[in-house]
């Protein structure tokens, strides 16, 4: 008899995957990065709030997908009933390759990175040793049954969420700040569509994440109902707390002392959060906020950990992929292959990435297929309009044919200003064709066997 996964997911579960995977180091890191690039704080706000707006339409729309496929696989699943096993088969690709283990070096890399300013490690190979330990201490922990992993990210999240909101209030109260900080900081003009692109597409970092829950939707309890009222709920969430936090930043620091913020050469320059907990902290506040960066990234990290290793598990199932993917633990019941074959392509990645330039490759990737996802919304309102759903889409079409349309131009801009990340992105989803005919063809063989 073979195993099958487990529906041990509930809402608190679900809204702890998209809240934990999203709240990584994106919201302590890119504030200084993107300040640099846009030279005022308003834009820099803008930024903020429009790709949070970004990505609340991409979770609408995945949201009333979800209520309609509530399967393990998430997108994998989602392009499969919309365009077919070709699309379906590059996006579990890339995903698997790329976006996934990806994302979990640059988190397991940020928390090292972080752990330096508390604990001393060795410029290079301690920080990587301490990403390859980090990823699989949690890669093993996800090994066992998924309500298990599903208790540990919710514990994470809510600690994660008190303390951050904890450094907000702390920043508004205890700062020393002033609200001349923001009034007198420079108004620069415009600085361009090509510039807030760039911006945009740091502050993007932070929020992705979102799509992650769907990946476990064979896991969840009454999926048709818990997907997309988490997805909404917890993306909203997510948008309110980076509005604050930024908001806090610029509050109790004066804009110089933010564009001069660098997490590239932390410790010895420290990331933009740091800087204004040391306003209240004094030099206690490194070592202070280094624990909260690293928690805070473990806690992304493990929501990744546990929601990628499904894609390939998916794949595997339906034959598109390698068989001993689709194995699943018999006493877990969960894919363990699949979160070690991860974890060995995370740490990997770990060892040859940096930081900025692993989420430059995640964001690119995924917003192409993130815009595929949407726009087989309108495939599916046409070929189920009778089909229950759960939710469906406030504002549809205007919403969905929005965030393609952003899409496009935040893809479009990224190849011209970001050449080298977005041709090794291309490539490595290019890469992908000759495979998926090879998995096709040995599917047909066996068939006519």
């Amino acid at each position: 008899m073979s195993q099958k996964l487990v529906r041990g997911l509930g809402f608190v579960d679900s809204f702890s995957l998209v809240v934990g995977s999203i709240i990584g180091t994106g919201v302590f890191l890119k504030t200084a990065t993107m300040s640099q690039t846009m030279g005022s704080p308003w834009y820099v706000l803008l930024a903020w709030i429009v790709a949070g707006l970004l990505s609340i339409t991409g979770a609408l729309a995945y949201a009333e997908i979800s209520s309609l496929f509530p399967k393990a696989g998430g997108e994998y699943a989602y392009l499969r009933e919309g365009y077919g096993n070709f699309w379906g088969f590059l996006y579990g690709w890339t995903r698997f390759w790329v976006a996934s283990p990806a994302t979990i070096a640059a988190y397991a890399v940020g928390a090292a990175t972080f752990l330096s300013g508390f604990i001393s490690l060795q410029p290079v190979g301690g920080i990587s040793s301490a990403a390859i330990v980090f990823i699989l201490i949690f890669s093993t922990l996800n090994c066992f049954k998924v309500s298990f992993g599903g208790t540990v990210q919710s514990i994470m999240t809510i600690l994660k969420i008190v303390l951050i909101l904890g450094l907000g209030l702390c920043l508004f109260f205890f700062s020393n700040g002033t609200i001349e900080n923001l009034r007198s900081a420079p108004s620069s003009s415009w600085p361009g569509f090509s510039a807030f692109g760039t911006a945009l597409l740091a502050a993007l970092w932070a929020y992705d994440g979102w799509n992650n829950l769907p990946m476990v939707g064979g896991e969840v309890k009454s999926a048709e109902k818990n997907l997309p009222k988490a997805l909404v709920i917890g993306i909203l969430t997510i948008l309110g707390i980076y509005a604050f936090i930024n908001f806090g930043y610029f509050y109790a620091l004066p804009f110089d002392s933010i564009t001069t913020a660098n997490s590239n050469q932390y410790p010895d320059a420290l990331p933009v959060a740091t800087v204004a907990a040391k306003t209240f902290l004094g030099a206690a506040g490194i070592g202070v906020l280094s624990i909260l960066f690293v928690f805070s990234a473990i806690s992304a990290m493990n929501g990744s950990i546990m929601t990628s290793a499904r894609v390939p598990f998916a794949m595997a199932e339906d034959g598109f992929f390698f068989k001993a993917l689709a194995k699943v633990h018999h006493t877990s019941r969960v894919p363990v292959t699949s979160i070690v074959v991860q974890a060995v392509i995370s740490c990997i990645l770990a060892l040859s990435g940096r930081f900025d330039q692993l989420t430059d490759y995640v964001v690119f990737s995924s917003w192409i297929f993130y815009a595929l996802v949407t726009s087989a919304l309108f495939i599916f309102r046409k070929k189920y309009p009778n089909a229950p759903r759960a939710y469906k889409v406030w504002g549809y079409p205007y919403l969905p044919a929005i965030f393609l349309v952003a899409a496009v131009l935040l893809l479009g801009n990224t190849l011209v200003t970001m050449p080298k990340e977005s041709c090794i992105g291309l490539g490595i989803i290019l890469i992908g064709v000759p495979v998926y005919f090879y998995f096709k063809n040995k599917q047909t063989g066996e068939a006519s066997n």
